[in-house]
């Protein structure tokens, strides 16, 4: 579900996983066209380094 949000409205997804100042940072890339396709990629990216982390710390604990 979280990756559909972050295709679609990346800035959302920082929000979700605890990061709301690249949530901000990220709406303001979001708010252009332009932008939006490094926005997207950077939620995906951001969205798996945060699935990684989960899985280290429920195998550490």
């Amino acid at each position: 579900m979280r990756l559909i949000l972050a295709l679609l409205l990346p800035f959302l997804v920082f929000f979700t996983i605890g990061k709301p100042f690249q949530g901000i940072l990220c709406l303001i890339l979001q708010i252009t066209m332009i932008g939006w396709i490094p926005a997207a990629i950077w939620a995906v990216y951001a969205l798996s380094q945060y699935n990684t982390d989960k899985k280290i710390e429920n195998m550490q604990g």
